[in-house]
């Protein structure tokens, strides 16, 4: 499967063989693969962080690289290809590794993506190389744990809804000036005035329908945030670290709450696109993020600088790889490779 376009006069037999520790991708980015074909040097990248784990690893990738390319978002039309991505994994293996990079996307459809792992395995976890923003975040809080190389990011749970010209507004966003315009409207009526009139014509400008959908986006990805905390990220969670006594229902139930309570906080992180960093996530947020050790962090970081190139010098958009699965969306085509 040809991926990557004309070949320069630098051809290698081997992206990965000629990519440089601490300098992954500037020491390949003037290079092209022999035969075009990025494939198999994503597969032998994925081998490598198997070989680090020891447990199969699942790529899902959307382009991060070109700012504002189509289609890179989660989506119902990712369903089928990653259940035939996962259906490809051998019935007896019970634990599976997650490898994602996301600018976010359908909340539904991260919830269907749950869906279809939680029940088939007893152990998911999430490598974090980049980002997995938004709907990404959300997906990786469903996991037993969460990798971050220091360079990688989550972000604030906040989903967008369409408005009059389709455009996507962040639903925390809207419900914050909502907030404002009310509570700034209450206080002008008990000193006995008129609210502002510039906080009047907002109220009148602002779209019912998207109101509702921004209050209804904002109820279903805090419900499923603390759900998946409660019922994944501390399931294991046995004993309070500061008082070593043990946890109950009660507190998973209260922590998972509070948590998605401050990820979803337009107030707190101000800006749908924030990156938050795994120190953040750890000291401020409070929710547990592993760090790799030095094998998987330098496989995370290969595999990372292989997708960045492909982003960066070919029309795929989308892509989701497996040791037996290859889906590439791009801009113009599809293509599909599965192994027998």
């Amino acid at each position: 499967m040809q991926v990557i376009g004309p070949k320069p006069s630098n051809v290698v037999p081997s992206l990965l063989d000629a990519m440089q520790d601490g300098n992954e991708y500037g020491s390949i980015v003037s290079l092209a693969p022999a035969d075009g074909n990025i494939v198999p040097e994503l597969r032998r990248a994925l081998a490598e962080i198997e070989g680090a784990r020891g447990r199969p690893c699942i790529c899902y990738a959307a382009n991060l690289v070109r700012s504002g390319a189509a289609d890179t978002a989660i989506a119902a039309s990712d369903h089928l290809p990653f259940s035939e991505m996962v259906g490809r994994i051998d019935p007896a293996i019970k634990q599976v590794d997650i490898l994602l990079a996301t600018p976010g996307g359908s909340a539904e459809q991260v919830n269907l993506f749950v869906e279809a792992l939680r029940p088939r395995f007893d152990s998911v976890e999430f490598l974090i190389p980049y980002k997995a923003m938004s709907a990404g975040t959300l997906w990786a809080l469903s996991g037993d744990r969460i990798w971050m190389d220091h360079r990688a990011f989550l972000g604030p749970l906040d989903p967008q809804v369409p408005s009059k010209d389709g455009a996507l507004v962040p639903a925390q966003a809207l419900l914050t000036l909502l907030d404002k315009i009310q509570k700034e409207g209450d206080a002008a009526l008990a000193r006995k005035q008129n609210p502002p009139w510039a906080l009047i014509r907002l109220l009148d400008q602002m779209d019912q329908k998207q109101l509702g959908a921004a209050i209804s986006a904002s109820n279903y990805v805090l419900t499923m945030a603390a759900q998946y905390l409660e019922r994944h990220k501390f399931r294991t969670w046995q004993t309070h670290r500061s008082t070593g006594q043990p946890v109950t229902d009660q507190d998973r139930q209260r922590r998972a709450l509070e948590v998605a309570g401050v990820l979803c906080s337009h107030d707190r992180w101000k800006a749908h696109g924030h990156a938050i960093s795994r120190d953040v996530l750890w000291n401020e947020v409070r929710i547990q993020i592993d760090h790799p050790d030095a094998a998987l962090q330098r496989a995370m970081r290969r595999l990372w600088a292989l997708l960045y190139y492909t982003f960066d010098k070919s029309p795929v958009v989308k892509l989701m790889v497996s040791s037996a699965y290859a889906f590439f969306r791009m801009q113009h085509m599809i293509a599909v490779e599965a192994r027998p």
